[in-house]
């Protein structure tokens, strides 16, 4: 990347004067690169080496020529370099047949993805399926119009302007991201839960409102951090490299450079079909004939009724140290593709899973700490003092208040050990990010916020500067309307939300967005906030409504309709605007930066993620009350067809823990789950230790420890284990550690279209399976491997080495 050519008065006959010039330039971009990538890990050591000795020794100002290739030519990132091309080429992006298409399929997805979203099992229409379904669109599109320029009332306007493009592409891919790259929209979780379980309606107005400021308060924060999440070099945002080699495979179907592979000559576009129609069929065995090759625990096979060896190695409920799966969706259903985030991140998630949830929590599990003796090593459900599910019912007045003197005479919660820890780690993460990123980060964030688009370039940003940006004003605008509109929702109707609850629920994203994103940019792994904005709420406004009949396996009997309330759950409103506006605003922030790689005008790409995010929003609520009142039973256990609405009823076991019991009767004072509280500190801290071992050893392996990660980079579990967390770090070894360095060439032009490959076979085997056998009612073929490889304990969920005689109970006699 850095090549040294030779002293300038030696090799180009340069005056002294001149030579000196140079020299102090080239001096001058060295010490601002070394400044901004001096911590980071995903630029090469050895590149980083260079500077460093052209620096210590004085050469760069005694008239050493230096070509900068990141600065000039191409990215500092090898990863950015493999995927993403550094020129760009003027076609037309703001097109009748983009927005067409775009909106065409925001509306299928955004609609299919809610219906079904309202059945168990369910399906997903991913961005992959969008971004395949485009191109073939695209084309048909381009049959069917000609180039021909029309005028209507003096308006000129062309249906074909030219072939279908990339930039189309992306434009399209953008608006499908927008409305649904982060699955449904969970206001629609809570407008169920409201209307069907609480027996209210406020109407459409408020629904409408409810959805769009959902998203569009997280478009307006994404906009406004743009020069810290978006414009610079070291924020490459992974995942868009997998998008961005499909688009080129796609769009540019050449075969392999000669020069860069000795032996493969196949075009990635080739690569692509093969590996994909493999995934497809391949898909078939793990999800309908051989289903034991999801959970490939062979040693609980054989020893099915032996309770350690299923704590040990069963991977549904266990620690599961043998990794061993042949089913990609047990790889990559939580944290994604293991061959997208660089081997760092891998390595700091596998080292936290591997301490925390295998080391720790096989000291704490096995010695009997929090009773653990009579629960699984992970589930998470809640359990009482008997080691049945916390039965809700029994605690809850006639108001669905807490009932003090019968939760006291019924049992406090308890958590499986891995459900315990997941608690603790989440606190230390949310302190570990702060602290992290102001220490490794806050020099350049300083230098960005003062400024803004004039900051050092790439070669990316220096092409994007020809487009005009979406001036800051207009996110700022939108950001105000929906925060606005967010106080409208909250006090214009009887939520029970206070006007000033949401203010403090609205810095919540405001604070962390930056921190998590820097982290997400770099590694591809999202810090979680769902436990901070639970445990803010849950002492903000301790004991309101439950207003929920099964919350993540906390049963309520329906011996009873529940009393109508006057009340929505403000705990699911604060979580809403909280933690989901943090979630979609880094959606959208991914978004702009590939439309950044993809050198789409950045003002096109705000208005198509602007009008699909509203638009999906009214479909999604469109579609959830026409299912409601065309649906026969819906959201009832008998529902005919399984449309039992299970994002409604399962919205975790945390609304429990921090709405009706409350955080401080559970890690507060005496309670059992109080040292977990620790961890804060903890969080705090670790990141300065690192800091300091990375400054002091800049070369060793200190500068690669992520804390955040250690501590949140395994926040899929539960429901993941870690099971799936060493099988994803596995993978990841193989491609991002081993094929990465032993055949560097293969990897550049392979990796990340075989990772696009992997997930799009499966994603369309999946849809063929689920509406050809599960929809019709087909039963997979009855033998071994579908039926008798769930009958472990592992499996079965009674791992377990103690259990509760008739009557008794465990645990203390007294709680807080």
């Amino acid at each position: 990347m850095f090549r040294l050519r030779g002293r300038a008065t030696a090799e180009g006959g340069l005056t002294p004067e001149m030579s000196s010039s140079e020299g102090v330039e080239a001096s001058d971009s060295f010490k601002r690169f070394e400044n901004q990538h001096h911590f980071d890990p995903n630029l090469p050591t050895d590149e980083i080496e260079l500077v460093d000795g052209a620096l210590a020794s004085g050469d760069s100002e005694k008239g050493v020529r230096v070509e900068v290739t990141p600065v000039g030519d191409d990215s500092p990132y090898p990863e950015v370099r493999a995927a993403v091309r550094n020129y760009d080429v003027d076609l037309p992006a703001n097109t009748i047949r983009a927005w067409t298409i775009g909106l065409l399929l925001c509306t299928i997805g955004s609609a299919v993805n809610m219906l079904f979203s309202l059945r168990n099992p369910s399906i997903t229409i991913t961005t992959y399926v969008i971004q395949l379904a485009a191109y073939p669109i695209g084309l048909a599109w381009d049959l069917l119009f000609p180039n021909r320029v029309f005028a209507f009332m003096g308006i000129r306007f062309n249906f074909k302007p030219g072939k279908f493009n990339i930039k189309e592409h992306v434009v399209i891919v953008a608006m499908s991201n927008a409305a649904y790259g982060g699955g449904v929209l969970y206001a629609t979780d809570v407008l169920l839960a409201q209307q069907v379980f609480y027996g209210q309606h406020f109407g459409w107005g408020f629904q409408l409102l409810f959805g769009i400021t959902t998203l569009c308060t997280g478009y307006g924060l994404a906009g406004l951090m743009r020069r810290f999440l978006v414009w610079p070099a070291a924020m490459i945002w992974p995942s868009n490299l997998v998008n961005a080699t499909l688009f080129h495979a796609l769009h540019d179907n050449k075969f392999v450079d000669p020069a860069k592979m000795k032996i493969w000559r196949i075009s990635r576009y080739r690569w692509f079909l093969y590996v994909t129609a493999g995934g497809f069929v391949w898909y078939f065995f793990p999800g309908w004939i051989f289903q034991g090759l999801s959970y490939f625990n062979f040693i609980c096979w054989a020893l099915p009724n032996n309770v350690i060896v299923n704590k040990l190695f069963g991977g549904y409920r266990g620690y599961g140290i043998l990794p061993t799966t042949l089913d990609w969706t047990v790889i990559s259903g939580y944290a994604l593709s293991p061959l997208i985030p660089p081997f760092h991140a891998i390595a700091n998630t596998v080292a936290g899973v591997v301490i925390f949830f295998v080391i720790i929590s096989a000291g704490l599990h096995f010695s009997g700490t929090w009773y653990a003796d009579y629960f699984v090593v992970q589930s998470s459900d809640a359990f009482d003092n008997t080691g049945a599910k916390y039965n809700v019912s029994r605690i809850l007045n006639d108001q669905l208040l807490l009932n003090e003197e019968a939760y006291h005479a019924y049992s406090p919660l308890y958590f499986s050990t891995q459900f315990a820890l997941c608690y603790g780690l989440s606190f230390a993460a949310v302190a570990a990010v702060i602290i992290h990123c102001l220490l490794y980060h806050g020099p350049q964030i300083k230098k960005q916020f003062k400024q803004g688009r004039s900051q050092e370039d790439d070669i990316h940003m220096h092409l994007m500067k020809k487009y005009k940006d979406s001036p800051d004003w207009w996110y700022l605008t939108l950001f105000v309307v929906m925060v606005g509109l967010s106080f409208a929702v909250c006090t214009a109707w009887p939520t029970g939300f206070p006007a000033w609850a949401y203010v403090i629920c609205i810095l919540i994203p405001i604070v962390w967005t930056i921190p998590i994103g820097i982290v997400q940019a770099i590694t591809n792994i999202q810090i979680g906030l769902n436990v901070l904005t639970e445990f803010v709420i849950g002492y903000l406004l301790p004991g309101h409504p439950l207003a929920m009949m099964y919350v993540h396996g906390i049963f309520i009997p329906l011996y009873r309709p529940l009393r109508l309330i006057q009340k929505i759950q403000p705990h699911l409103m604060f979580k809403n605007y909280g933690y989901v506006a943090m979630q979609q605003a880094l959606y959208f922030a991914q978004d702009l930066k590939l439309g950044h790689y993809m050198k789409v005008p950045p003002r096109t790409m705000f208005w198509s993620q602007l009008v699909a995010s509203v638009w999906s929003a009214i479909v999604q609520i469109v579609v959830m009350n026409w299912a409601l009142g065309g649906i026969p039973d819906i959201c009832s256990d008998q529902q005919a067809d399984n449309y039992t609405c299970p994002g409604g009823r399962i919205l975790f076991t945390a609304s429990v823990i921090w709405s009706t019991i409350g955080p401080a009767r559970i890690f507060s004072g005496g309670a059992i789950y109080s040292s977990l509280q620790w961890f804060w500190l903890v969080g705090a801290i670790a990141p300065v230790v690192t800091w300091f071992l990375a400054r002091r050893y800049p070369r060793s392996i200190a500068r690669y420890i992520n804390v955040p990660l250690i501590f949140g980079g395994s926040g899929w579990i539960p429901p993941a284990t870690a099971y799936t967390y060493l099988c994803w770090g596995s993978v990841g070894f193989v491609f991002n550690y081993f094929i990465k360095r032993r055949f560097h060439g293969w990897w550049v032009q392979y990796n990340y279209i075989t990772s696009a490959a992997l997930d799009c076979g499966l994603i369309l085997s999946t849809i063929v399976i689920f509406f050809a056998l599960y929809l019709t009612s087909a039963s997979a073929p009855r033998w071994y491997g579908n039926y008798d490889v769930y009958e472990t304990l592992d499996q079965r969920g009674l791992a377990i080495k103690s259990f509760v005689a008739m009557g008794e109970t465990f645990g203390p006699t007294s709680w807080p």
